[in-house]
């Protein structure tokens, strides 16, 4: 019986405390997902919208992903017409240095040339590494110069957690990165039309040089072709790069368009599956592609404020028409959000511009600002605009000329002096004009009465 009771008292107490705790409000988020691998990341590159992270902002080596910041400059340096991508370039004596047994390579030798574009097809589809030397030297004047320009570009796109040693990704203690600063480079390189049409090229051809037959290879993301490995297509995919180095682990920056909507996922560091070969196991390939998937089953593009509610009103003097305008949003704020997220959790900053205006107001006049925010992240502002046109009364607006014509203080000062002025008249009127009346009348009597005249 005494345990019954005791476990009777313990349930009660836990439905109290059950009954006492606020529910959580819903948050932009969905719980469940883990990736695997060291790090992971998937961005909405609409706004930016970071999906999921998973250890995003660690140190992690890039690989060959590092090709994607060597095809970017090269790309900016054909769009600022430096370069062209008909140019003929000549691999130099140093294009295979610093190469390992086992990396891979389209064999380019020096003295070899080909068009700058089948250069870069070359680093990018099949992540030959010695054409990324070549590139750097071309671009930059040499490996070394590039390198700086490498870094300099990973900090002008916010990367905080990239160092780049090469322009290929062969291992080095000191190259590193993080899933989110490789998310803003591919985020960047994607904005170039010749980038995403080599990175979502399944297979690429390069005419015969002065060195070499013609060269016909395939694209590394099995996301794109499943010409090296079966089973991983994903027809939503539009690239980007693969990369492998045993310190590294197995990575892939992955990217896809589903309708109006474009992700991009990073996943580093996934080791293969023990025991699997051929085709199977490769799950740097089956994680970015889940993950992508997750993206578009669970998010969705939706619209947080519109003009459809009102969020501000403001007094409104010398009207007969109105004594109040409101103002709603002028536009809309758009976020890539969980598909059960609860719109009227997210927190409205209204600020007005004015305590009280003065008629008329135009329609559209600005009249404040709204900020969203959803614990303590902005998602946006918009200016608060006049829904409707408040007209001014002609006699209210003179009355209140009027009055403040005598409100101000010279006015007030003039008014008392003018009637001090005519108080003291009134006064002086009053005590002097009655004494000079008094002293007329007294003289006229007495002259009739002392007229010097004698009566016979």
């Amino acid at each position: 019986m005494k345990k019954n009771r005791l476990f009777s008292l313990l349930l009660a107490a836990a439905l109290c405390a059950g009954l006492l705790t606020p529910l959580a409000a819903a948050t932009p988020s969905v719980d469940g997902m883990h990736i695997d691998g060291k790090a992971a990341i998937l961005v909405d590159t609409a706004d930016g919208e970071i999906l999921y992270e998973q250890n995003a902002h660690e140190k992690m080596y890039p690989a060959s992903i590092t090709k994607v910041m060597t095809a970017l400059l090269t790309i900016e340096a054909i769009d600022e017409g430096r370069f062209t991508l008909e140019q003929e370039i000549t691999a130099s004596n140093t294009v295979n240095d610093r190469m390992i047994s086992g990396a891979s390579t389209q064999n380019i030798k020096a003295g070899e040339i080909m068009p700058l574009k089948d250069v870069l097809a070359c680093a990018l589809i099949p992540s030959a590494n010695e054409a990324c030397n070549i590139l750097a030297e071309t671009i930059g004047g040499g490996i070394e110069g590039f390198v700086e320009m490498m870094n300099a570009k990973a900090k002008e796109l916010g990367c905080e957690g990239t160092n780049f040693t090469n322009p290929h990704g062969l291992h080095d203690d000191n190259h590193y990165t993080t899933a989110y600063d490789i998310y803003l480079i591919c985020n960047e390189a994607m904005k170039y039309p010749l980038f995403r049409e080599l990175v979502t090229s399944m297979d690429y051809t390069v005419p015969a040089t002065n060195m070499s037959g013609e060269r016909h290879f395939w694209d590394t993301n099995a996301l794109i072709t499943s010409w090296r490995v079966q089973g991983y297509t994903y027809e939503y995919a539009t690239g980007i790069k693969t990369g492998y180095t045993p310190e590294a682990g197995y990575c892939l920056a992955s990217a896809a368009t589903k309708g109006d909507r474009s992700l991009i996922a990073v996943v580093l560091g996934c080791t293969r599956v023990e025991g699997t070969t051929g085709s199977e196991g490769h799950t740097y390939f089956s994680e970015s592609k889940r993950l992508l998937q997750w993206g578009f089953s669970n998010f969705s593009r939706q619209t947080v404020m519109d003009a459809t509610k009102p969020l501000l009103s403001v007094p409104v003097t010398l009207s007969e028409q109105a004594d109040k305008v409101v103002a709603e949003p002028n536009g809309t704020i758009s976020a890539t959000l969980p598909n059960d997220a609860v719109i009227d959790d997210f927190e409205k900053d209204v600020e007005s511009y004015y305590e009280t205006l003065t008629a008329p107001v135009e329609k559209g006049m600005v009249l404040g600002k709204v900020t969203l925010r959803y614990e303590g992240k902005e998602y946006g502002t918009l200016d608060l605009v006049a829904v409707d046109s408040v007209a001014r009364s002609e006699l209210l607006y003179n009355l209140d000329r009027i009055e403040k014509f005598f409100s101000q203080t010279w006015v007030k000062a003039a008014l008392l002096a003018l009637i001090l002025l005519i108080l003291f008249l009134i006064v002086r009127f009053l005590v002097f004009g009655g004494r000079r009346r008094r002293s007329r009348g007294y003289g006229s009597r007495g002259g009739r009465g002392y007229s010097g005249r004698r009566r016979r």
